[in-house]
């Protein structure tokens, strides 16, 4: 029987990546790591990857929810490290989005 981690591991992503893509789209790590192994076989996927992983930083920052920002940047940064050719020319996730008054 496959496990989750020969499922990661046949991805192409890190776990943390994969729970990042799971968190994105509210999916389990299962799921997450089949998605992930599609997402990136295409062109332009490793943008989408990073881009999941930005807007998890930005729903992160949304909430406040400092730790979880931190640790999702660590991951970003591994994600880049790992594919330099998706790097932006800006820093995307340092932006908070407008503030909405309630």
């Amino acid at each position: 029987m496959i496990s989750l981690e020969d499922c990661i591991g046949l991805c192409g992503l890190t776990e943390e990546e994969v729970l990042a893509v799971a968190e994105h789209e509210h999916v389990p790590e299962i799921v997450a790591a089949a998605m992930s192994q599609y997402i990136v076989s295409h062109d332009h996927g490793g943008e989408k990857i990073r881009d999941m992983i930005i807007d998890d930083i930005r729903q992160a920052q949304a909430t406040g929810n400092k730790a979880h920002v931190l640790t999702l940047l660590h991951v970003l940064h591994h994600f880049l490290q790992d594919h330099p050719e998706v790097v932006p020319t800006h820093q995307p996730w340092s932006r908070m989005p407008p503030h909405v008054e309630t």
